[in-house]
Parts: C-alpha cells; sequence; structure tokens
C-alpha cells in the first residue's frame, strides 16, 4: 500500500503542475501576442488601425497578468489550506455540532462565504481598474454591490437547496451518487427553463426589440429554419459594460432570443442577423443539447468517482482526518479532480470550435452573405478588443472559438464551397 505521505504529494505535485501549466500558457500566449502584436492581419486591413492594436496588446496584456496573480493566489491559498489542517478542523467543529446534512451545509456554507470575501478585491480591481481603464466598465459602485449581493442570495437558495439534497442522498443511501445525478440533471434543465423568466430579469430590464425591421427580419429567419421564440428582446446591458453580445436562452416555452443594447447602438441590421442566423445554426444542429448529453455523462462519471472516494478511509487521511467526514470528502473530491480537469480541457475546447464552424457555416447559408458575418466578427472583435494573436498551443488548449483571423478564413472558405 502506498503511503498517505506520498499520495498528498502526488496530490500537491498535481496542482502544482497544472498551476505551471496553466501559467506556461499564459506566458506563450502573451509573448506571441508582444511578437506580433503591431502585424494588422490581412483579414482586419481597414477594420484595425495601430491605435486599436496597441489597445487591444495592452489591454491583453494587463488582463493575463491579473488572471496569472488572481490564479496563482487561489493555487497558493489551496495548498497552504491543505497543508495547514485547516479544512480537517472546521469539519470537526460542524460535525460535533449538527446533523449531518446541517453540519455540511455549515461547513460548504463557510467555504462560500470564505472565497466570497478573499474574491471582492480581485472584482474591484477588474471591474473599476482594468475594464474602467480601457472603456468597458459603465458600472456604479452601488449596482456592483447590488449585483454582487444578489448573485450571492440566488446561489445560496438554489446551492444551497441542491447541496442538501445531495447530503441528505449520502446519508441515506449507498446509490446516492446515482440518485444526487438524476437530481443534478433535472436541477440543470428547471435552470434552463427558470433562468430567462426568473433570474436574469433580477439583473436586467428586458423589452421587446424597438426595431421592427430588425424583429421582422429575425421572425422570417427562424421560419425559414422552423424555429419559433416567445420573444426578441434587448437588455440594458450597456449600464454595466460596453461590451456586445446577443444569445438564445431557454427551453420550450421560455425560449427567447437576447440581444445587447450595445450590438444593436455599434452593428448595422445585416450584421446582427448573421449572428442570430450563426446562434441558430447552433439551436438546428443541436449543440446545446449535445453538450447538455456530454455534461451529463461527465457529471455521472465524477459522481461515482466520489462514491469510491470518500468510502475510502485512506482518501481522509491523506488530508489530515482521523475519521471519515463524508461532506469534507466531497470538497476534496473536488481538490483531486481540479488538476485532473484542466488536461481534459483541450477536448471540450476542440468539440466547441467544431461546433461554433458548423454554426458559421449554417449562418452563410441561411443569410447567403458571409460578408455580414465576417464584418460583425471584425467590428466585434474591435469593439471587444479581442486577441488578433493567440498562440496556437493557447488557442488550442482553450479556446471554445476559433481564432477570429481563423474563424473568419474558415468561414469564407465554407461559404465558397457551399451550393
Amino acid at each position: 500500500m502506498i503511503p498517505v505521505s506520498i499520495w498528498l504529494l502526488l496530490v500537491l505535485a498535481a496542482l502544482v503542475i497544472s498551476s505551471s501549466l496553466r501559467f506556461t500558457l499564459s506566458r506563450l500566449n502573451t509573448g506571441n501576442l508582444k511578437k506580433h502584436g503591431k502585424e494588422i492581419p490581412p483579414e482586419f486591413q481597414g477594420e484595425i488601425d495601430q491605435e486599436t492594436l496597441s489597445r487591444i496588446t495592452d489591454y491583453t496584456l494587463e488582463s493575463s497578468r491579473f488572471g496569472n496573480i488572481e490564479s496563482l493566489f487561489d493555487d497558493a491559498l489551496l495548498i497552504a489550506v491543505i497543508l495547514l489542517g485547516f479544512i480537517p478542523w472546521l469539519a470537526a467543529e460542524f460535525d460535533s455540532r449538527f446533523g449531518f446534512v446541517t453540519a455540511g451545509l455549515a461547513f460548504f456554507g463557510s467555504l462560500f462565504l470564505l472565497s466570497w470575501v478573499i474574491g471582492l478585491p480581485f472584482s474591484l480591481y477588474s471591474t473599476f481598474v482594468i475594464e474602467k481603464k480601457y472603456g468597458f466598465s459603465t458600472i456604479t459602485f452601488r449596482m456592483w454591490l447590488a449585483d454582487l449581493l444578489k448573485g450571492a442570495a440566488i446561489s445560496i437558495v438554489l446551492m444551497g437547496a441542491l447541496l442538501a439534497i445531495f447530503l441528505w442522498l449520502l446519508d441515506s443511501t449507498p446509490l446516492w451518487w446515482f440518485w444526487a445525478w438524476l437530481v443534478f440533471s433535472g436541477f440543470q434543465l428547471l435552470m434552463l427553463w427558470l433562468y430567462p423568466v426568473l433570474i436574469a430579469p433580477l439583473f436586467n430590464r428586458f423589452e421587446p426589440v424597438a426595431d421592427e425591421e430588425l424583429k421582422q427580419g429575425i421572425i422570417e429567419m427562424m421560419e425559414r429554419r422552423g424555429l419559433k421564440v416567445q420573444g426578441i428582446f434587448q437588455i440594458d446591458a450597456g449600464k454595466r459594460s460596453r461590451h456586445t453580445n446577443a444569445y438564445f436562452t431557454g427551453i420550450g416555452k421560455t425560449k427567447r432570443i437576447v440581444l445587447y443594447d450595445t450590438l444593436l447602438q455599434s452593428h448595422p441590421r445585416g450584421e446582427i442577423l448573421a449572428v442570430l442566423a450563426h446562434e441558430l445554426g447552433h439551436w438546428t444542429r443541436k449543440h446545446v443539447l449535445k453538450q447538455f448529453a456530454l455534461m451529463e455523462i461527465v457529471s455521472l462519471l465524477v459522481l461515482s468517482v466520489s462514491a469510491c472516494l470518500i468510502r475510502s478511509e485512506q482518501f481522509y487521511s491523506i488530508f489530515g482526518f482521523t475519521q471519515t467526514v463524508a461532506f469534507a470528502g466531497l470538497f476534496f473530491v473536488g481538490v483531486v479532480l481540479k488538476p485532473l480537469s484542466l488536461f481534459f480541457t483541450p477536448i471540450g475546447a476542440a468539440m466547441s470550435r467544431r461546433f461554433e464552424r458548423q454554426a458559421d457555416s449554417d449562418a452563410c447559408s441561411l443569410t447567403g452573405n458571409p460578408a455580414d458575418l465576417a464584418d460583425a466578427f471584425k467590428r466585434l472583435a474591435k469593439d471587444n478588443l479581442a486577441n488578433l494573436h493567440p498562440h496556437p498551443l493557447f488557442a488550442w488548449f482553450y479556446y471554445s472559438h476559433p481564432p477570429l483571423v481563423e474563424r473568419i478564413r474558415n468561414l469564407n472558405a465554407d461559404c465558397k464551397k457551399a451550393p
């Protein structure tokens, strides 16, 4: 049998290796940007000038540096928590005072609160220093704080209820992991249905799209794909940020199209329709359903592995426990799986990029005008200061969408092949 100390070293080594890998990839990406950051790709000639390119470089570098600091801090804090024995002490305190479900809720609630407080300075700096410096953040401190408190309250209510069911099942049946998987799957479907009509309106005001010609164009485009939605809305995203976006949300009777007011202000009608045609491509090819199915397979696997680990006394010994405390075991399962999940990131990213290219191709066939979608990508890149020179390895590892230059080239190539 492998000694407990060796297992602990392996866990710590996995955390250090994954942290080092993230940092190395980030450095490769910023290094590539420093090398090519003054080159305007041919696809962006006439759309991006040297001044804008310089702002893109500065924004990407500053955001990456800050992201590295935050990530390294989180990793160092987690390693310190493991080595100092804080978690066994906290778990023992609650386990000795409350019943299993209440103790587990208090344990995870305390960790959530601690993480929330520690994350406040990072959120403040990102929102009011970096995003403000580059002209994106328009949010007031009062609104930021209100969003933060509302988000925390929603998380406590929803995740607390889900966790309470998990803990009750864990304490009630050896097959808790299977029933927990069913509950989790149902919870995800419920959130897909409720989010557009119950949660999202707590943060933004939703109004029917005022541009009747645009609205009619969207309806006609959807009818050509045999799709219907309950509404086409615009939201007041500009009161928080100047970033632009559009998305489909909801399922069944809550399915709706949402456009940022910033997108409506900065893009002509043809480009907006092209962006929505891309989103329609995801729906018609059932990408959302496929991703949901994959997520359910992964979650079932994770829960079954969790069930095996939390039954092992040696597993608790690795982290300094003298007895098994199952709710704390759930936390350490997350610790063990965190570095391992990083190495599966490229698989999910590759699948997502394939879906994006398919949706781009569908948008071309639906609108018959690849120039509108290509122009929309160029404008989105300019408005959001998107990196035009990501390192190929970084993009392969992380990017859920093809790099913009590659995306425009693929779009033009696919549309030329289309009948």
